[in-house]
C-alpha cells in the first residue's frame, strides 16, 4: 500500500495526467551503476576503487547517461536494473567539461527510455523530482533553490548548473525529472548555496541537460565532445574571502612541474588581477587550447613570484577508460 500511495505522489508531482503505467516505466529507466577501478589508478585516492551511483537510460540502444566520476579510470563497468539484474556495460565516453559520463549495457533492457527535456525552461522555486535507482522509495520531491554559476575546485565551471533543495543523499548519476516526466539534469555534487533571506542552503547540484544535446553524437561516435581540450593545470584551489589558495598540486601535472606548491596563492594570470576562481578559470581558458603557456603571479611564503605552467590536456593524464 506505502509503494502504491508512493507511486501516485509521483505521478501528482510530475503531472496529473501523468498515467500509472508511464511512472512505473519511468522508474525503470533509473539503473545502479557499479564500476571497479584499479588500485594504481590517478583517482583512486580521491574517488575510490569501488564506485557506485545511479544512471539514466537514454536511448533504445542502451546508452546509459550518468554522472563521469563514476565511470573515470574504471576497468569494468555493470549496472543493476529494478528486478535487481546486474548486467556488464561498457565505457563510451565522458566529457570533463560538462561531467557527464556515458556507457551502454551489453544487452537489451528491455525499458522505455526517458526523453531528454529543455532544463532552460525550469526556475528558482519550480518543484520537481529526484529519482535514483531504488523504484518508488527513491523518489524525493524537491524544488529548484537557484539557476548560476558553479564553480569546482577540480578545475571546473558551469555557467548555469540547477541547485536543489532538500538534498538527495544518493545524488551521483541521479536524474532530475520536470512536471512532464522528462530528463532535466544528472546529479553531480552535495553543496551549499546562499540564498537571500536564507542563508547557506544545503542542497544538490545537478548538470543542466542542455549541455548534452551539443555533445550526445559526438559521445556515442568517438568518446568525447569533439571540442578542443582546455588548457588543464593539475590543480585543486579553494577560494577564501577572495583570495585563491592552491590545495593540492597533482603529481607529475603541469603545475607541479612549473613549481607551484600546495599554500601557494594565485594573484594573477597573465598579469591580470583575478576576481575569484571562475575568473580565474576563464582567464586561464581564455588564453587557448590544452598545451598553452599560463604565466601567473604567486605567492610563495613572502615572496611573489612569476610562473610560466606549460598547460596540459587532462583527458592524456588520466587513464578515461584503461579497459580499452
Amino acid at each position: 500500500m506505502k509503494k502504491l500511495y508512493t507511486l501516485m505522489a509521483v505521478i501528482v508531482l510530475i503531472s496529473p495526467a501523468y498515467a500509472q503505467q508511464e511512472a512505473e516505466q519511468l522508474l525503470k529507466a533509473i539503473v545502479k551503476v557499479k564500476s571497479t577501478v584499479p588500485d594504481e589508478a590517478r583517482t583512486a585516492g580521491i574517488l575510490g576503487t569501488a564506485r557506485e551511483g545511479n544512471g539514466v537510460l537514454i536511448d533504445s540502444d542502451g546508452h546509459i547517461l550518468t554522472i563521469g566520476y563514476l565511470i573515470l579510470e574504471a576497468a569494468g563497468i555493470e549496472v543493476v536494473d529494478q528486478e535487481g539484474q546486474k548486467i556488464p556495460a561498457r565505457y563510451i565516453g565522458y566529457d570533463h567539461k560538462t561531467g557527464f559520463g556515458l556507457i551502454q549495457a551489453d544487452k537489451t533492457l528491455n525499458i522505455t527510455p526517458i526523453e531528454l527535456g529543455q532544463s532552460s525552461d525550469i526556475k528558482a522555486g519550480d518543484p520537481v523530482l529526484v529519482i535514483g535507482h531504488g523504484g518508488v522509495d527513491s523518489v524525493q520531491g524537491v524544488r529548484v533553490v537557484s539557476r548560476g554559476e558553479f564553480t569546482g575546485y577540480w578545475e571546473y565551471l558551469l555557467d548555469n548548473a540547477i541547485y536543489t533543495t532538500p538534498p538527495y543523499a544518493d545524488y551521483g548519476g541521479a536524474a532530475l525529472i520536470g512536471r512532464n516526466g522528462k530528463l532535466l539534469g544528472i546529479g553531480s555534487i552535495f553543496t551549499r548555496k546562499t540564498v537571500a533571506d536564507l542563508g547557506a542552503v544545503p542542497c544538490n547540484m545537478f548538470v543542466p541537460i542542455d549541455l548534452l544535446r551539443p555533445i550526445l553524437s559526438r559521445l556515442i561516435a568517438t568518446g568525447s565532445s569533439g571540442q578542443p581540450p582546455q588548457p588543464w593545470l593539475g590543480l585543486q584551489i579553494d577560494e577564501v574571502h577572495g583570495r585563491l589558495f592552491v590545495l593540492r598540486v597533482t603529481s607529475g601535472g603541469p603545475a607541479e612541474k612549473a613549481g607551484l606548491e600546495s599554500g601557494d596563492i594565485i594573484l594573477k594570470v597573465d598579469k591580470k588581477a583575478l576576481g575569484g576562481l571562475a575568473d580565474f578559470y576563464r582567464k586561464v581558458w581564455a588564453l587557448g587550447n590544452a598545451g598553452v603557456e599560463v604565466p601567473v603571479s604567486v605567492l610563495q611564503g613572502i615572496e611573489i613570484r612569476d610562473i610560466v605552467v606549460r598547460s596540459g590536456d587532462r583527458d592524456q593524464y588520466f587513464s578515461i577508460n584503461p579497459s580499452k
